[in-house]
Parts: structure tokens; C-alpha cells; sequence
């Protein structure tokens, strides 16, 4: 249970600082420098677990945002990453990359500044990877069905993630060269290091999915063709 005063403790929202900008000219690394987790527990501690929490509906993957907050307070970091990894596969993207469209639905919003939900997110899986919490979780049997996915964006790699961990034998698709789509091709160095996503496709090989850049759906390979080599296809092609 969240600490019902913790909003009244700690009324200032704290968030990293940006890295000098003489560093920042001489590198394409990411923006903000690293964030001290001794003031992160202090800003989960601001999370009130609202008795409807509309971050919940906020977030459009429903995380469980205020158990993994109260989680952060509480210091149990490995507990936090099931909580997170239980509705987000890749919190090392989204907590980089998402808009926290969660933060403007927090109801401290109303009186403070919102909770720092996005920051939160993204320490938790970053400690989880330091203290090698993040481990391929191969099925433990196969169905011996296959799917396949086509392209290889955060939707696609998602997909394929799931059901790989479900059994079932997956490859993904991908035009481009390489694997990653938006990722891989539209979010900048600075907004998220590539290593991030190479972290996760050696994840995900280790867990068995195969990965198939530079075929190019309905050219390379029909629709018909693929219909007939697999028992079920996921269109993740991106807007």
C-alpha cells in the first residue's frame, strides 16, 4: 500500500538534468544524465494508489503503474520489473520514447506537478538490466505451430516476443537491412542509444525467434506464399 502522506512529504516533482551542452555537441549520446535512484524512490513515494487510478487508463498498455510505484518506495527493484515486464515488453523503449500520456491523467496533476511515472519506468528496467535481471525466457515447450510477422517495429517485436515465450515457432519480417523499423530507422541516437534494441533482438534470438531482414512482403514473398508456410500471420507494418 502506498504511503497515504507521501504527496505531502514530497510536493516537488524531480526529474534528471540535461548533460552540458558541450558534451552534448561532441556525441549523439542520450540527452539527460543519469538520475539519482535515492530521489526517484522519493518522487514514487508521491504516488497517492488512487482508489481509480486514471494513469491506468492513461497508459495504453493499462501498466500497473501505481503497485510498481509503490514497489520503487519500498526499494524492491526485482519485484517492480515483474510488475512492469507483466504488461510491457519493452519498458526500455516505452520509457524513453512514450509521450507518458499517464502523467497527464495523474490526479496529483490536480494540485502538484503529476508524478514522475515515465522516469520511474525507465530506472526500473535499467537497474533490472545492471543487476542482470533480464533473461531470455524461452518456452518451456513447443506447439508446433508457426507464425509469421511482418515488420519489425515495437509492435511487431512485441508480438513476436509473446507468442515465441507461448511456444510457438515465430519468424519476423523486415524489408529494411536491418532489424527494428521505427526504432531502428526514426528515433534519433540521442532520444534512444541503439544498444537498447540490440539488447533485446539478442534477447529475443536467445529465446528462439527468427529474424528475417531484407525480404520485402508481396515482392520477395507472395501473400499466397506466406499463407501456405505459416499457420498464422501478424501484419505489424507500421502507419
Amino acid at each position: 500500500m502506498a504511503d497515504p502522506a507521501g504527496f505531502l512529504k514530497y510536493t516537488h516533482r524531480e526529474t534528471p538534468k540535461r548533460r552540458p551542452v558541450e558534451l552534448r555537441l561532441r556525441d549523439w549520446q542520450e540527452v539527460y544524465e543519469e538520475f539519482d535512484r535515492g530521489i526517484l524512490r522519493e518522487q514514487a513515494t508521491r504516488c497517492m494508489d488512487c482508489g481509480i487510478p486514471f494513469c491506468h487508463n492513461g497508459c495504453p498498455l493499462g501498466n500497473l503503474i501505481p503497485e510498481w510505484n509503490d514497489l520503487v518506495r519500498l526499494g524492491r527493484w526485482r519485484d517492480a520489473i515483474e510488475r512492469l515486464h507483466a504488461t510491457n515488453n519493452f519498458p526500455d523503449f516505452t520509457g524513453r520514447l512514450c509521450p507518458a500520456p499517464c502523467e497527464s491523467s495523474c490526479v496529483l496533476g490536480i494540485n502538484q506537478d503529476p508524478v514522475t511515472i515515465k522516469q520511474i519506468e525507465l530506472e526500473i528496467i535499467d537497474k533490472a538490466f545492471e543487476e542482470g535481471w533480464v533473461r531470455p525466457l524461452p518456452p518451456e515447450q513447443l506447439t508446433g505451430l508457426t507464425v509469421a510477422v511482418v515488420g519489425s517495429g515495437p509492435a511487431g517485436l512485441a508480438a513476436a516476443q509473446q507468442l515465441t515465450r507461448a511456444g510457438h515457432s515465430v519468424t519476423v519480417f523486415e524489408r529494411d537491412d536491418r532489424i527494428g523499423g521505427l526504432l531502428r530507422y526514426g528515433i534519433p541516437e540521442f532520444k534512444m542509444e541503439k544498444r537498447h534494441l540490440e539488447r533485446r533482438l539478442d534477447q529475443m534470438k536467445a529465446e528462439g525467434t527468427e529474424f528475417r531482414p531484407g525480404v520485402n512482403i508481396g515482392v520477395d514473398i507472395t501473400a499466397d506464399q506466406l499463407r501456405k508456410r505459416y499457420d498464422a500471420i501478424v501484419l505489424a507494418g507500421g502507419a
